[in-house]
């Protein structure tokens, strides 16, 4: 029995936008062309050689509700909170941050010049979930394994599972997958993906041709691809050292009530979170 192909529904470019003390960034998910894609709320890519760019980092911000995803491909970023945890995120570390019930945190950049790039998606807690304890999942890039997935295909597996290999990332509610994938021209590879799951990818270098058929698409750099249904995921290189995300995730299907750095699910929940945060409760 084949298994579907997943069709690409639609490529999109992100927008310039900024966030902490004026970091510039590119927000592909959390805009009015594409504003979440449960359980993802938010995209953001960061990544510039200038340093008045990115040197004023994002002080003390509080989260409520959801998780904070940071992948550092360029740079050094400490992070402080108000809980007594801090660290630096090298180029290859990733930190799922799961805000929970509430935090105050800093990440500040730990360089003064030099490249900085990354990724930093937000990820969803179904209701049961939002007020648990704050935790981190945080670890170096040496925990990663690297794969062969196919002919020329190299995959970093951040969460999920590539050629019997899981990567250390473990979410039950959503179950995701996180991978970066380089491909030469011309190297193909299909990834199986739960029939559920939402799932998009995001070329950050070189291009990529994903599908089959007439539901395939070209998807040059800084695009990203919506998948649609179906078992797996077709990818072809199109370019020398093509690199792209792979993210996929089981959406919730509960309403979302968000603002700020708050995502719950009613409008009473979202004032609570503020007062909560006023009152010094986080």
């Amino acid at each position: 029995m084949s298994t579907a192909i997943r069709p690409v529904l639609r490529t999109l470019r992100g927008m310039p936008a900024s966030d902490g003390a004026g970091v510039k960034l590119t927000r592909i998910i959390g805009t009015p062309q594409l504003p979440d894609l449960d359980p993802f709320l938010m995209l953001d890519e960061f990544g510039t050689d200038r340093p008045e760019d990115y040197l004023a980092g994002f002080p003390d911000h509080p989260h409520r509700g959801f998780e904070t995803v940071t992948y550092m491909l360029d740079g050094r970023m400490r992070h402080k909170d108000n809980k007594g945890n801090e660290g630096v995120l090298v180029p290859g570390a990733v930190q799922w941050m799961t805000a929970g019930r509430g935090i105050v945190h800093s990440e500040m950049p730990e360089q003064e010049e030099g490249r900085m790039r990354g990724f930093q998606l937000w990820v969803n807690l179904p209701a049961r979930e939002k007020m648990t304890a704050p935790k981190y999942q945080e670890y170096g890039p040496e925990v990663f394994p690297e794969v062969d997935a196919a002919p020329g295909v190299r995959a970093k597996v951040i969460a999920g599972e590539v050629a019997g290999v899981r990567g250390p990332i473990v979410q039950p509610a959503t179950e995701p997958t996180y991978l970066d994938l380089r491909l030469g021209a011309g190297d193909r590879y299909v990834h199986a993906l739960p029939e559920g799951h939402s799932a998009f990818a995001y070329v950050y270098e070189g291009s990529a041709r994903l599908g089959e058929g007439p539901d395939a698409a070209t998807v040059q750099a800084h695009e990203l691809a919506v998948l649609g249904a179906g078992g797996a995921v077709a990818l072809e290189g199109r370019e020398a050292d093509t690199r792209l995300i792979l993210v996929a995730g089981k959406p919730l299907r509960e309403p979302v009530a968000r603002y700020g750095p708050f995502v719950m699910n009613t409008q009473d929940e979202l004032r609570q979170a503020f007062y909560d945060f006023q009152a010094g409760r986080f």
